[in-house]
């Protein structure tokens, strides 16, 4: 399966930890913008999505990736990021 452009995946919108300490936004255009507690944007870079996984390029080189483990649930970094509607 060929990687879905952002615009073609319902995962575009804004990810939160249970706590709200970590904000993750993919963007419809690609990219995403990771807050942490009161750092905004500490993260940025691209993402692309397979399916119901995801892998991210940091725009300091970093990489890594998580899985959608249903429609509102992330798994990413050891971490668990809920939909935020």
């Amino acid at each position: 399966m060929t990687p879905q452009t952002a615009a073609q995946h319902p995962y575009v919108g804004m990810w939160v930890t249970a706590d709200g300490r970590i904000r993750q936004e993919l963007l419809a255009n690609g990219r995403y913008d990771e807050a942490r507690g009161a750092r905004k944007s500490a993260y940025r870079g691209r993402y692309e999505v397979d399916a119901n996984h995801i892998d991210y390029w940091d725009d300091t080189g970093f990489t890594a990736d998580g899985e959608f483990v249903t429609p509102d649930e992330l798994h990413h970094g050891g971490m668990i990021f809920f939909r935020q509607r």
